[in-house]
């Protein structure tokens, strides 16, 4: 029974990638999200491994490329959360923190040699499945810690979204936060109930599922809400943060010089504020929280909108 269920776990975590690739990846760019659903297929594997092994050494072999996937779905929640939450980092950050995961995965291939994460193991089988028994070593808790400290990373992220209104959503805040409550707990469920199921393999699913529905269903990629509400010219340029009075006015000419009845949306007003201030398309996609190939989308719509073809032209539109 045991074993079948690692199984099915394991076969509709491989249809996540598969999921990425057809209805993601064509829209959005997301090479976090992409890894978290490697490392969750690698997770659940180790554990459908393990379930199977006959010998020790092949138990051993299996807990590690489980551990291997799970020191980096702690760090891919993480960034995949600051993400949505309007947060970037900067590349040596993302380098010190896969570093970080390595190590800690440098730790558990200590097993074997050293009792420093693992004194003693031994195979035992239950529900016609193998477990192992461990007796934790001193260096253990580093684990506890490393898994404890990205939840609460997680948790202030969303709080700070919360506060400083990054997040354009407060549905997507929502389900970020239950995902990260559901982990913990999970977490703290495998670590209190002695059972002979590893639930951590069924949390880890159930969170990538919420964030395949997320990326899906709620990436901005083309919002309903822009095609059927237009904005108000003046009342969105009274609320645009503006370097400068200038940049106003030229947005209100811009304006003016629309053919009678033709409306922007909200989003490409956005588009438009950019452009007049100067930003790429990458420094927009940051901004927005969008991908850069959404961004060049409302570009592009803006441009027929205004009968142009480049940002030159449109700054040709302005009267001097």
């Amino acid at each position: 029974m045991i074993v079948t269920l690692y199984s099915i776990i394991f076969a509709l975590s491989l249809l996540l990638p598969v999921g990425y690739y057809l209805l993601v990846r064509k829209k959005q760019d997301e090479h976090w999200l992409f890894i978290l659903y490697l490392s969750v297929c690698v997770v659940n594997l180790g554990y459908l491994l393990l379930s199977l092994s006959k010998t020790v050494e092949f138990a051993l072999f299996a807990n590690k490329l489980a551990y291997f996937g799970q020191v980096f779905v702690p760090l891919c929640m993480f960034m995949i959360i600051s993400r949505l939450s309007g947060f970037n980092y900067k590349k040596w950050v993302k380098y010190a923190l896969v570093g970080v995961a390595m190590l800690m995965f440098a730790l558990v291939l200590t097993t074997g040699h050293f009792d420093w994460y693992y004194k003693s193991v031994e195979l035992t089988y239950a529900d016609g499945a193998a477990k192992l028994i461990k007796e934790y070593g001193v260096l253990h808790p580093v684990n506890l810690i490393y898994v404890l400290a990205y939840f609460v990373a997680m948790l202030v992220v969303i709080c700070v979204s919360l506060k400083k209104n990054k997040s354009k959503s407060y549905k997507l805040v929502g389900m970020m936060f239950a995902v990260v409550i559901g982990n913990i707990g999970g977490w703290i469920v495998e670590k209190l109930v002695k059972w002979n199921f590893e639930f951590l393999s069924a949390s880890y699913l159930m969170s990538v599922f919420v964030f395949f529905f997320v990326y899906w269903m709620m990436q901005d990629y083309i919002h309903v809400n822009d095609i059927l509400k237009p904005v108000a010219y003046e009342e969105k340029v009274a609320v645009i943060f503006m370097d400068s009075r200038e940049r106003a006015e030229k947005i209100k000419q811009i304006i003016a010089g629309l053919p009678e009845g033709t409306m922007l949306t909200a989003r490409q007003m956005d588009i438009l504020e950019g452009i007049l201030a100067g930003k790429s398309r990458k420094e927009m996609a940051a901004d927005l929280h969008l991908s850069e190939n959404t961004v060049k989308m409302h570009t592009t719509s803006l441009f027929k909108i205004l009968k142009v073809t480049s940002r030159e032209e449109i700054i040709a539109l302005i009267k001097v």
